[in-house]
């Protein structure tokens, strides 16, 4: 990462602990060392970054994004370690809401083959309901027998 990235970066959680009340600016805030101690990070490490020695690793990462309310993709994508397409959101991942899928689309997700999708489609056909107006009366069940009866 470039300097320039590191310092983008470092600015921005600097806003987000401010924002937070984490005083960072006076030297006897305490505001590193109460980050640190509420991630369970060691403070070095908080030092470094706000500093724009080095980047914070990934478990840095995953302990300060929840004190800072965004999440671990936010501080990846900001850092410049992963790009927005690298970790989509898990909305981004989700079908359009108007979309109905087809049994089709269920054998594919469960891994049917395309020679087996006829008889996957078949089968399954015969446990759906009926559409309005084709249906045919029940036909009544006989309680099984047993060996008792």
């Amino acid at each position: 990462m470039s300097s320039q990235g590191l310092d983008a970066f470092a600015g921005w959680v600097e806003g987000l602990m401010r924002a937070r009340g984490y005083d960072i600016d006076s030297p006897r805030g305490g505001g590193k060392s109460r980050i640190a101690d509420e991630a369970g990070v060691h403070r070095a490490a908080v030092t470094r970054l706000l500093q724009r020695q080095s980047m914070p690793d990934l478990e840095t990462m995953r302990r300060i994004a929840p004190l800072l309310g965004v999440s671990v993709r936010d501080m990846l994508v900001r850092s410049g370690r992963v790009t927005p397409e690298e970790l989509p959101m898990a909305a981004d991942l989700l079908p359009p809401t108007d979309w109905q899928p087809s049994l089709e689309d269920f054998a594919r997700w469960l891994g049917v083959p395309d020679e087996r999708m006829g008889v996957f489609v078949k089968v399954v056909n015969q446990f759906l309901e009926p559409e309005t107006g084709t249906e045919r009366p029940a036909e009544p069940v006989e309680p099984r027998r047993t060996a008792r009866d």
